[in-house]
């Protein structure tokens, strides 16, 4: 097959990349509060087999997709079928809807790390006013503006100096600070209730629908399967890189980094008297800061804080961001910074349209988490599992007989049965409710 002009420069530099476009926001924002939606360890429990047999088979499928064609999602599925291309132009819709909103989050965690270094975000006002009045102000579409063209930067700059060497400085420093930020929560009054909520499990809420569609459309969302980047990314890995090693760290670490927010989050929320975990998507932004205010060197502590956050959205941006330029590099022609220039503009397009109506943010969340990434997941365990010739699959997965696929059976079953089944709930439930 033709080879992509770029590719990783090292195993551990593909592992990165794929793990921090997994980890991001989805990781240390989002699943936090659907955690605190849903019961804390019950819902934690369902989101790690989720992660097992949903995530991982998945996630494997589609590096096998990207390093057999060495294409992005658009031309690789096209490559098999014409009648398969339309998957691909799902993680382009995908891609661009979620940039929408999710360069606003970024947004958000950069102006606070900004005024908790200033000490704006402690003048005295209530952080629920503090929070509505940036959101009213010029300043929100400016923070937007400038996470994009940071974005832009890193992704214009190519895959190895840009997308490897910016994983590479950027994830030791978001593991670091977050253990940090976790011994530092763990000394709060509130740190035991705030464990116990987190990893105790409720059975009586364990296995309600809502939990368990909750639980992987999370796994979804996090891992960011069903939205291309898994195949655009694994296109650029070196000859040799073993799938199954890939796929299993990238699904742990980020598993790793969402118990890490949970250990940080948790403990802090239960400190404060009156805050609740089940605030919801702004439960970093309106509630955290009160935990905050109470440390000493508080405005130390919340700018680390708020900094990691930024950092963690840094690794999902450019991932949106690539299957973009990607496709546009790849269908028209483009150089790489024309290309990400291309992105550049779709992605404040979309963030424009997601700030002039609120609406529009809480329905692009919703449609790509709970329907879009679903229904591609869902398509891309029907494509493996029925339609992917097993002998060419098997060889993807073992370098061509350098390595055991010894779990390769199951993984099939998973694909062709249990996955699609699960997926398909999901993704009926969340049309109908």
């Amino acid at each position: 097959m033709e080879q992509n002009n770029d590719s990783f420069g090292s195993k551990i530099g593909a592992v990165l990349v794929a793990a921090g476009s997994a980890i991001g926001l989805g990781s240390i924002w989002r699943f936090p509060y659907i955690a605190g939606e849903n019961g804390g360890g019950a819902f934690v429990l369902l989101y790690l087999v989720s992660v097992l047999i949903l995530g991982i088979p998945v996630m494997l499928s589609e590096f096998a997709i990207g390093t057999y064609t060495r294409k992005g999602p658009v031309k690789a599925y096209g490559q098999f079928s014409k009648w398969w291309k339309p998957l691909g132009y799902n993680s382009i819709i995908v891609s661009t809807l979620i940039s929408g909103f999710y360069y606003i989050v970024a947004g958000w965690s950069l102006y606070y790390f900004v005024a908790s270094l200033n000490g704006t975000l402690y003048s005295g006002e209530e952080f629920h006013s503090i929070f509505e009045d940036f959101r009213a102000s010029w300043q929100e579409p400016l923070y937007t503006l400038l996470f994009s063209l940071a974005t832009h930067i890193v992704v214009a700059r190519g895959v190895r100096k840009g997308l490897e060497r910016t994983a590479e400085w950027v994830m030791p420093i978001l593991f670091v600070m977050l253990l940090i930020i976790a011994i530092r929560a763990a000394m709060m009054p509130g740190a035991r209730a705030g464990y116990e909520f987190f990893f105790t499990p409720d059975f009586s809420k364990a296995f309600t629908i809502k939990t368990v569609v909750s639980a992987i459309g999370q796994a979804f969302f996090s891992l960011s399967i069903g939205l291309g980047c898994l195949i655009t990314f694994s296109s650029y890995f070196k000859k040799g890189t073993n799938l199954a090693t890939t796929a299993w760290s990238s699904s742990m670490l980020t598993f790793l980094v969402a118990l890490l927010s949970g250990v940080v989050i948790f403990p802090a929320v239960f400190s404060v008297e009156g805050l609740e975990p089940t605030q919801g998507p702004t439960l970093i932004f309106e509630t955290l800061p009160f935990v905050f205010r109470g440390m000493a060197a508080s405005q130390l502590w919340s700018a680390m804080f708020f900094l990691l956050i930024a950092l963690a959205a840094l690794t999902s941006t450019i991932t949106f961001h690539e299957v973009i330029t990607e496709y546009f590099q790849e269908h028209h022609y483009c150089s790489r910074r024309t290309g990400a220039a291309i992105s550049t503009v779709v992605a404040i397009v979309a963030s424009i349209v997601c700030l002039w109506s609120s609406r529009c943010f809480d329905f692009f969340d919703m449609i790509t988490a709970d329907v879009l990434m679903p229904l591609g997941g869902l398509m891309t365990c029907i494509f493996a599992g029925w339609y992917l010739d097993r002998a060419l699959f098997k060889g993807e997965i073992s370098n061509h007989g350098a390595r055991r696929a010894r779990f390769f059976g199951l993984l099939v079953f998973l694909l062709k049965w249990v996955a699609p089944l699960l997926i398909g709930v999901t993704f009926i439930y969340n049309l109908i409710f």
